[in-house]
């Protein structure tokens, strides 16, 4: 669990990353959720953007999404929110305690 020193630290990465995936009508299916973990491996974090065909929210997603893939929600901003997972092979980002 993230508390706010990690939480802020992380959303200011976050302000210059481009939003790698989006959700729209499809909704959050098994392939969606792979994908997505693999990236977290990849990179620790990731933003996702929710197209306005979506059927649910981008706090829903969040939610589900961050819950199946063991990662930790961010920030959750309009129709964009981040996600962010310790990579266990690929660790760049160096929390503050």
């Amino acid at each position: 669990m993230l508390n706010s020193r990690q939480r802020a630290q992380l959303r200011s990465l976050a302000n210059s990353i481009q939003p790698i995936f989006q959700i729209g009508k499809g909704g959050i299916n098994d392939n969606l959720i792979e994908q997505i973990s693999d990236a977290l491996e990849a990179r620790e974090i990731v933003k996702v953007t929710i197209l306005e065909t979506a059927d649910v929210t981008a706090r829903e997603a969040s939610d589900m999404i961050s819950e199946k893939c063991g990662a930790d929600p961010v920030q959750c901003i309009g129709r964009r929110f981040v996600l962010y997972r310790e990579s266990e092979k690929n660790k760049r980002i160096e929390l503050v305690k």
